[in-house]
C-alpha cells in the first residue's frame, strides 16, 4: 500500500465536509467574510432553499484585484499571518479555507472592487479557476454560489426540503442581525424579501426580528466585572416558550454555543419557570481575545474559556440580578371574580360546551346515552357484587378550579378538567381534518397579528389545518396574518397566544405522533382547552362530561395522562381506620 499525496481537490472537499454542512453554513461564511471586511450593509439572495442560488453583496472594503486569485485557495487568509494570531483572534474568520472549500462543491463566481473606478471577477467551474476578468465597480464585493453539492451527489441527496433549508437560513441571517444590530441586513427567498433590517440598537432589533411586543418584556443586562463586559437582554415571564431556539449568546460579536453559559442563565431563572419551558435572551460577551481560544471546531461556534467557571459565574450573578425586580415585570393574571359564573365569560354559552356537540363532532350519541356510558364507566372502575353503581351528573363540584368531582355508590371520581377538554378538543379536531369544519365565533374587530419569520413560515405550513379547526385567517403583509374568527372553545382575546403557543408545541411535539394532523390536534387541544385554575359553572361541567363521553377514548388525554380517577369507600375508610 503506497502512501502519496491527496490532490488539492479532494483535500478541499474533505474540508467541505467540515465546513460546508449545508446551504446555511455557506450563507454563515460569507457573511463572516463581509462582515470581517467592514461592511455596512449585507444583502443575501437565495433560491431554491441555497440548494440553486446563494448570493451575498456587501459594501465592504472589496478584495484587491491581484489578490482575488488567492482568495480562492484553501489556506489562504489576510486575517492571521503567524503562530501567535491564533490566540488573539478578532476576527469572525481566521481559517482560510471557507471560499476553496466552498468552490469544490459549487460553482462559484466572485466580483469585487476596492476603491477603484473598476472591479474584477473570478469564477471557478467544476473544480477550474478561470482567468481575472474586469467587471463594474460594486464598492464591495459579491459571491454567487450555484447548483450546491452538484458533483457530491451523497451530499446534496440528504439536504431537507427547500422550506426547511430555508428555514435553516432565515435562522442563520437572524443570529447575525442579532450580533451585529449595527449593521443592515436583507434576505430576499425566492424572489421574496422576508428579512429587511436597518441599523438599529439591540433592543430595536430584537423588535425587527421577532415581534414587536417583544421590546416591552426585556430586561436589560449590563455587567461589567474586571475585564469581562456582559449586555444585552433577558425576556420576563411573557416570553417563556415551550420550545428551544429563543437563547443566544454572542461572545466578540461571535455566535457561540456554550452549554455551560446557557445553563448559568436557566438556573437564574430557575424559580420562576416549568421544566420544558425556555426563557428568551439576547447576551454579548466581551473579554480579552487572549483569554478564549476559537480555534476549536472548523464551524467556529464552539470555544474554549481560559477560566470558564469564572465566566459562569459572573453571568449567572448578573442575571440574577436583573430578574430580581421581575416581580415588576410578571404577566398580569386577572383573577376571575366570585360572581363570575364562568370561565368563557365573554363566551356566549351554547359556543362554549355545546349539549348538542355530537352533531358538532359528527357522533350520534345523544344525551341519554353520554350519561349512560359514564354510569358504565363508572360502574366498571371497581368490581363490585351490587353491580348498581350510579354517576349522579347532578352532583358534581370543582375543586381548586382543576378537578370535577362527583359522587357514586362505591366513592368519588374524580375528572382533571384540562386533560378531559383536551381530549375532547383533539378528536374533534382529527374528524374537522377528516369531515368539515369545526364551528366558529366571529370576532367583532378582526385582529391583525404579527409573527416572527420563523413562526410565520410554520405558520403557512399549517395555515389550511387552522381553517378546519374553525380560525378564518387570512395572510397579511411582513409576515402578519388578520383573523376574523377563532374556534368556539377558545376564549376571545386569546388567539394570538394560542397560536404561538400551538406553533410551539407543534414544532416540538410533531416527531412524537404518527402524522401531521395528530401533532397539529394535539397541539391545538393542549393550548386551547380549558386550564387548571379556571373557574367553571355547574353546567359547564355537565357539558363537558357530556363531551368527554362521547369521544372515542375518553379515559386518557392526547400525551397518555389519565382524565378519570376513582376513589372507592374502601380506600376512604382504610384512609379514616374504619376498616
Amino acid at each position: 500500500m503506497d502512501i502519496h499525496l491527496l490532490s488539492e481537490d479532494l483535500q478541499n472537499k474533505i474540508s467541505a465536509g467540515e465546513v460546508v454542512e449545508r446551504p446555511a453554513s455557506v450563507v454563515k461564511e460569507l457573511l463572516e467574510n463581509s462582515l470581517d471586511a467592514g461592511s455596512t450593509q449585507i444583502e443575501i439572495v437565495i433560491e431554491q432553499g441555497g440548494h440553486q442560488l446563494i448570493q451575498v453583496r456587501d459594501d465592504g472594503i472589496g478584495i484587491p484585484e491581484n489578490q482575488l486569485p488567492l482568495s480562492v485557495k484553501r489556506f489562504h487568509t489576510s486575517k492571521i499571518s503567524k503562530l501567535e494570531d491564533l490566540f488573539t483572534i478578532s476576527t469572525l474568520g481566521f481559517r482560510g479555507e471557507a471560499l476553496a472549500s466552498i468552490a469544490s462543491v459549487a460553482h462559484l463566481s466572485i466580483v469585487s472592487s476596492n476603491g477603484s473606478d473598476e472591479g474584477a471577477e473570478i469564477s471557478i467551474f467544476n473544480g477550474e479557476v478561470g482567468e481575472l476578468a474586469p467587471a463594474a465597480n460594486i464598492d464591495g464585493t459579491q459571491v454567487t454560489i450555484r447548483d450546491l453539492f452538484y458533483n457530491t451527489p451523497a451530499r446534496r441527496k440528504f439536504l431537507k426540503t427547500p422550506r426547511t433549508e430555508a428555514r435553516k437560513i432565515i435562522d442563520m441571517v437572524r443570529r447575525f442581525g442579532l450580533s451585529r444590530p449595527n449593521i443592515g441586513f436583507s434576505l430576499t427567498v425566492d424572489r421574496k424579501k422576508v428579512i429587511e433590517l436597518f441599523p438599529e440598537d439591540l433592543g430595536e432589533r430584537i423588535g425587527s426580528l421577532f415581534d414587536n411586543t417583544y421590546k416591552e418584556n426585556l430586561i436589560p443586562i449590563n455587567i461589567s466585572k474586571a475585564d469581562y463586559t456582559f449586555s444585552g437582554y433577558v425576556g420576563n415571564l411573557n416570553l417563556i416558550r415551550k420550545r428551544f431556539g429563543e437563547q443566544f449568546i454572542f461572545m466578540n460579536g461571535r455566535y457561540i454555543k456554550d452549554r455551560l453559559l446557557n445553563s448559568a442563565v436557566y438556573s437564574a431563572y430557575q424559580s420562576l419557570v416549568k421544566r420544558g419551558e425556555y426563557p428568551f435572551f439576547v447576551i454579548n460577551i466581551q473579554i480579552p481575545f487572549d483569554q478564549v481560544d476559537v480555534n476549536v471546531h472548523p464551524m467556529k461556534t464552539e470555544v474554549r474559556f481560559h477560566d470558564e467557571w469564572r465566566v459562569y459565574h459572573v453571568l449567572k450573578s448578573g442575571v440574577n440580578d436583573s430578574l430580581s425586580e421581575i416581580l415588576n415585570t410578571i404577566p398580569n393574571f386577572q383573577k376571575i371574580s366570585s360572581e363570575s359564573s364562568s370561565f368563557f365569560q365573554n363566551i356566549p354559552k351554547q359556543s362554549a360546551f355545546n349539549f348538542n356537540s355530537g352533531a358538532q363532532t359528527g357522533s350520534a350519541v345523544s344525551n341519554i346515552e353520554k350519561i349512560d356510558r359514564a354510569k358504565i364507566y363508572a360502574s366498571n372502575l371497581v368490581y363490585t357484587d351490587s353491580g348498581n353503581e350510579d354517576f349522579n351528573i347532578e352532583k358534581i363540584w370543582q375543586v381548586h378550579r382543576k378537578y370535577i368531582i362527583s359522587e357514586i355508590n362505591s366513592g368519588l371520581v374524580v375528572i382533571d378538567q384540562h386533560v378531559a377538554h383536551e381530549r375532547v378538543l383533539y378528536e374533534e379536531c382529527l374528524l374537522a381534518f377528516e369531515s368539515k369544519i369545526m364551528s366558529s365565533q366571529t370576532l367583532l374587530f378582526p385582529e391583525e397579528i404579527e409573527f416572527a419569520k420563523d413562526e410565520y413560515d410554520i405558520l403557512l405550513e399549517i395555515f389550511p389545518y387552522l381553517k378546519q379547526i374553525g380560525f378564518k385567517i387570512r395572510e397579511g403583509h411582513n409576515s402578519r396574518i388578520i383573523i376574523e374568527a377563532t374556534p368556539a372553545d377558545i376564549n376571545w382575546g386569546d388567539e394570538k397566544r394560542i397560536i404561538k403557543e400551538i406553533i410551539d408545541e407543534f414544532i416540538s411535539t410533531r416527531k412524537t405522533y404518527s402524522s401531521y394532523k395528530e401533532a397539529l390536534a394535539a397541539s391545538f387541544a393542549c393550548k386551547a382547552a380549558v386550564k387548571a385554575g379556571d373557574l367553571m359553572a355547574n353546567d359547564e361541567m355537565v357539558i363537558l362530561i357530556n363531551r368527554l363521553f362521547s369521544t372515542e377514548h375518553p379515559y386518557y388525554c392526547p400525551h397518555g395522562r389519565p382524565i378519570i380517577i376513582q376513589l372507592s369507600l374502601d380506600e376512604l375508610d382504610k384512609r379514616f381506620e374504619r376498616i
